[in-house]
């Protein structure tokens, strides 16, 4: 991946005096990104804004993914100019966000995030308009803008604090991030404890960019993480749902799971599945991990992944044992299953925002694992109409390939589904056989007996008047 890269470092780069105002510069010749490689939006916004008198830049992640050769799921810039002066300058461009003001300019379904210069806070501007932080010293509010130099030290991560000039095709490297790329490190600006006291989300970043880029986290930069991760508990809900998206829907799902498992930081975004990890991990562990790893293969092969599906699974270990509660305080199975589902999700979403969108079929999916065994009648045919039989479904051969027992009921359905008709019904009979079979023989009614019974004692009573 990195041999491109590690050609292009054969000149020397250009150092400037120490101090971190003055960037390492790579000229054209000195590394391997192209402008045919680029957005020609992102390169007209850029220079539409040097055009104009302010100073504008490529920056972060599109920068990091072009020199390590990968494709820039999008291209974001960083520029003096104040988000109402960016506006200015572009009719399509719209002021976004509280917390940190940034300016959207939209050219089609394409949109390019436009950011202002960021400083660090002082005292006088802390719990202003423009600057805030709560009692922990994470920022609520950051508006408070700078120098470019001032902004990369604003940066998270050294490997995201790189500016390309598409003019001059320059790339401006002011915290040693192209020395990190090609040492595979996951590194933080700064004190790493104030930093992720800042923002705790940067610990999934942390996890996100090191799964994604095979990379290590720097070992200062790593430390911290386990006693810090409860403080993922004041980020706000719908934040952190989006992050979890990030997290398992970028193809390295498994990667990403055994590392937040590593740094305790799945039991802050799923405490109900993490407990159930701890009383049962071996089904736990191998239902998740199966599930990750369908999910990551799906995006390999370019198909679409189901958010609720992703999500009925990483819940799902923490929920048998509920319904076995209310089973044994004489619920039936099905009542018991939606009760239980309905109290597991309310609990989730007091962290993870997860909209309605897919709490209704990830519901869904669960009642339909109390409803597949049942399979008499015209009940079979029914549950194959049913518009999330193909989840529930799936969703049980999930269950199988973790090692719960289900009586084959996996290969019933699956048979079910490919034979004739005539098939299907030799199926239904073969099954209300062995369940006759396995209950013992009905008792016919003796309707007749009862009636005369009743006459008698009618006829009875009628001769003692």
């Amino acid at each position: 991946m990195l041999k491109k890269l590690f050609k292009s470092f054969r000149t020397p780069l250009r150092r400037g005096k120490a101090g971190h105002s003055t960037p390492e510069v790579l000229n054209r010749s000195q590394h391997p990104i192209e402008r045919g490689e680029i957005s020609r939006y992102a390169i007209s916004v850029v220079e539409r804004l040097q055009n104009a008198g302010y100073q504008a830049y490529l920056v972060g992640g599109c920068v990091r993914d072009l020199l390590l050769d990968l494709d820039p799921k999008d291209f974001d810039v960083a520029t003096s100019a104040t988000p109402e002066q960016v506006r200015a300058e572009f009719r399509n461009a719209r002021i976004i966000g509280r917390r940190f003001r940034l300016v959207h300019v939209h050219f089609g379904r394409e949109i390019i995030e436009v950011a202002t210069f960021r400083a660090n806070h002082d005292d006088e501007e802390e719990n202003s308009n423009q600057a805030q932080r709560n009692e922990n010293g994470r920022i609520l509010r950051d508006n408070v803008y700078g120098t470019l130099e001032d902004d990369a030290q604003r940066r998270d991560f050294t490997i995201n604090a790189l500016y390309y000039d598409p003019s001059t095709e320059r790339i401006l490297d002011y915290a040693n991030g192209v020395h990190d790329i090609r040492n595979h490190l996951i590194r933080l600006i700064g004190d790493p404890t104030q930093r992720y006291q800042e923002d705790p989300v940067r610990m999934l970043r942390a996890v996100r960019f090191a799964a994604k880029l095979d990379f290590d986290i720097e070992k200062h930069t790593a430390a911290p993480i386990y006693k810090l991760a409860p403080m993922l508990g004041e980020i706000p809900a719908a934040r952190l749902f989006d992050e979890v998206l990030k997290l398992f829907l970028a193809g390295y799902a498994v990667y990403t799971y055994d590392l937040l498992v590593d740094y305790g930081l799945f039991g802050q975004l799923f405490p109900a599945s993490a407990e159930a990890l701890r009383h049962n991990p071996e089904y736990a562990d191998r239902l998740i991990r199966n599930a990750l790893d369908n999910t990551d293969l799906r995006i390999e092969q370019g198909k679409t992944v189901t958010p609720a599906f992703l999500l009925a699974a990483l819940l799902w270990p923490a929920l048998p044992a509920r319904v076995l509660k209310l089973q044994e305080r004489g619920m039936p199975p099905i009542p018991a299953m939606q009760e239980a589902a309905h109290d597991l999700i309310n609990e989730q979403c007091k962290r993870l925002a997860v909209p309605k969108r897919f709490t209704i079929p990830i519901r869904e999916i669960w009642d339909m694992q109390e409803r597949l065994p049942r399979r008499s009648g015209k009940r079979a045919d029914l549950l194959l109409e049913n518009p999330r039989f193909r989840a529930g479904y799936d969703f049980l051969l999930l269950r199988e390939s973790a090692g719960e027992n289900t009586g084959g009921l996996g290969d019933w359905w699956t048979r079910y589904q490919d034979v004739s008709d005539s098939e299907r019904r030799a199926m239904i009979r073969e099954l209300s056989s062995k369940e006759e079979s396995a209950s013992g023989p009905r008792k016919r009614k003796r309707s007749g007996s009862k009636r005369k019974r009743t006459a008698d004692s009618g006829n009875d009573t009628g001769s003692g008047e």
